[in-house]
């Protein structure tokens, strides 16, 4: 791979703007833990087992939905099997983002536990490559900050809080997504392809177990987007091939060489080519036919 060239002007101007996308979505994001704190204490979760929950499993759908199957009497193996069915959609993102963040070793390793619907949202938002690293980092890191800090607070807190969705926390994630998701809802594919996967997720919420509704979800837009033909938006790996590369600069053409500037000298000879020059025999005096013969 070519070494990254630094970034242009217009780049970080991108940049920067991702990172304050990035930052937005963490603190709207990382609110809700305080919620999922006091849910887990009221479950009957203890602080420790808590915050290694949310610590390890990092998957806000995943977590709420193994809680609720622990607070209605819920076997291990039911609460297990509902937060891997709703995890599943984070592979999804990961075939989407792994070849655009090329990682490997640990760095991949840490990519995969901050792959989650805000950082893959956020990324892919984003129109150049830096951008797209910057705001899936900000947003995968900021998010696993502030969400765990905001946990361990509700977990402390516990049933001092009372009703968590009293506070409206329950919203705070839900708009956010939302709010990344509304600017790209602007073709008619894009529209009929959120519309079929609601109605898809809300037909199947009361007959399927928690998670599986997001998967059809996930399928819908999957076969529309196949049978629709729309390339992946709005960024390809093909806009990052070569890294950072300046588009080639036009080869001068053999027949029309290039003029160079000459700086005009008023004492040396004129240029014949140059029309503001006089030349020839009338620049140093009158031709033969305008001089009069005399007698």
């Amino acid at each position: 791979m070519p070494a990254e060239s630094p970034p242009g002007p217009d780049e970080r101007t991108e940049v920067r703007a991702a990172v304050r996308q990035a930052v937005s979505v963490s603190v709207a994001t990382g609110l809700y833990g305080i919620s999922f704190g006091a849910l887990s204490v009221v479950a009957g979760l203890d602080l420790p087992q808590t915050m290694v929950l949310s610590l390890l499993m990092f998957s806000g759908g995943s977590q709420f939905a193994l809680l609720g199957v622990v607070a209605s009497g819920g076997t291990s193996a039911a609460a297990v099997t509902t937060a891997g069915l709703l995890g599943l959609r984070n592979t999804l993102y990961g075939a989407q983002l792994s070849p655009l963040l090329a990682l490997h070793g640990w760095r991949r390793v840490l990519a995969a536990h901050v792959t989650i619907d805000e950082s893959t949202a956020v990324a892919t938002a984003q129109r150049s490559k830096a951008a797209f690293r910057a705001g899936f980092w900000w947003t995968g890191i900021g998010i696993f900050v502030v969400w765990n800090l905001l946990t361990l607070v509700g977990a402390l807190a516990g049933d001092a809080m009372g009703d968590p969705k009293a506070w409206g926390l329950d919203a705070a994630a839900g708009a956010a997504f939302l709010a990344l998701l509304w600017p790209r809802l602007a073709s008619r594919v894009m529209q009929l392809t959120a519309a079929l996967a609601v109605v898809v997720a809300v037909a199947l919420l009361p007959f399927v177990p928690p998670g599986v509704p997001v998967l059809a979800a996930a399928a819908v837009a999957i076969v529309v987007g196949q049978v629709a033909g729309q390339p992946r938006q709005p960024v390809t790996v093909t806009e990052y091939v070569p890294d950072g590369a300046a588009p080639p600069s036009p080869a001068p053409s053999p027949e029309a060489p290039p003029a160079t500037a000459r700086p005009a000298d008023p004492t040396g000879p004129a240029d014949p080519g140059d029309p503001a020059t006089p030349s020839g025999p009338s620049a140093s005096g009158p031709s033969p036919s305008d001089r009069t013969e005399e007698p």
